[in-house]
């Protein structure tokens, strides 16, 4: 089955920029504003974790980066797994945590929106509040269902591969410890051809629900929802109610390539709510009326738009000074453009 990858219309991609606000200054008291009164819906894409070593799927120019998508994770989960918060993902959880954003919807799987909240602020976020207001559009790479429905923890189930595959585990082990990790997609996919091996040998396991149910299934995959797939219609309609009950939606981070996102957008507009955009390079919101686009990386401006608007608090409570004082910003080497050439996956 041939896989098409979403992306933008090619007449926007060849259009002469519009008009974007690209001073840094300018940005902040934009954002600033915009945030200040609260009940804010924010939608993030992958340019969020790129500050975390997380590769964005998209370059500054728009085009996709990750020609190979297929998911050959065993390698690429642990850097996704290890991976921590940065300055936007806290700046975010800080805002959440003042009320100020109100729902937060994202397309990453990577759960470093979750890590923030429960990092800064354990006894207040715990996991059920933590879902009730951030919402994993295309699912997360921490867990692991078969196709009888059973869910595993992903590194309950990445211990089940390594004992499978003891050769591999080795070999993990060995680029770990010399850090020549190969290049990681936001999915979790890396390509193994460029390092002359292949997974001809590699071994899933049988799940064990369905052994015990007296079935052998070793068809699993993570709870991720890949391209061509659809969105579980709970999914769809909560995205739906998010935008529904917000007066403003920030969108962060994203080309908005995948229709999934788009249409939270298209909702917005025609519901008539403010919409603002915070995002490197060309969007498929370009030129649509009625957005105000700032053309410049989300992790220069959150946590001073963070500060503006959580006023005194952010340095008055502990919490909220935490979150603002943490953060790390490890973005992937510039060099580090997968259009060069990649072996087919």
């Amino acid at each position: 089955m041939r896989v098409s990858v979403p992306g933008i219309p090619q007449a926007i991609l060849d259009a002469k920029p519009i008009y974007s606000v690209k001073s840094i200054k300018e940005a902040t008291e934009r954002l600033s504003e915009f945030l200040g009164i609260g009940n804010v819906t924010v939608l993030t894409g992958a340019g969020v974790s790129v500050d975390s070593g997380i590769r964005a799927y998209r370059g500054d120019d728009g085009r996709y980066m990750n020609p190979n998508y297929k998911l050959r994770s065993y390698l690429g989960y642990p850097p996704v797994r290890d991976a921590q918060p940065n300055t936007t993902h806290f700046a975010l959880a800080a805002l959440q945590h003042t009320s100020h954003v109100s729902r937060l919807i994202t397309q990453n799987v990577d759960g470093l929106h979750h890590k923030a909240l429960r990092k800064a602020a354990t006894t207040h976020w715990d996991s059920m509040r933590i879902q009730e207001n951030i919402l994993e559009l295309h699912g997360t790479l921490h867990h692991v269902h078969c196709n009888r429905g059973h869910v595993v923890d992903r590194n309950t189930f990445q211990d089940r591969l390594s004992a499978a595959n003891p050769r591999w585990y080795e070999y993990a082990e060995e680029l770990e410890r010399t850090g020549m990790q190969p290049r990681t997609n936001p999915d979790g996919d890396v390509a193994v051809e460029q390092l002359g091996i292949s997974y001809s040998d590699f071994i899933v396991p049988n799940c064990p629900d369905c052994l015990f149910e007296g079935h052998q299934n070793s068809v699993l995959k993570p709870e991720v929802i890949f391209f061509g797939e659809s969105i579980p219609k709970a999914v769809k309609d909560r995205s739906y109610h998010d935008i529904e009950t917000c007066d403003k939606l920030l969108l962060m981070g994203t080309t908005l390539a995948t229709y999934s996102a788009f249409r939270l957008l298209k909702h917005a507009l025609e519901l008539n709510k403010r919409v603002m955009l915070l995002n490197m390079g060309p969007s498929r919101a370009d030129g649509l009326p009625g957005i105000v686009k700032l053309d410049i990386p989300s992790g220069a401006v959150m946590r001073d738009v963070a500060r503006n608007v959580i006023g005194s608090r952010a340095t008055e409570d502990p919490i909220v000074s935490e979150m603002l004082q943490s953060g790390v910003v490890n973005p992937p080497s510039t060099n580090d453009d997968d259009r060069s050439p990649r072996a087919a996956g």
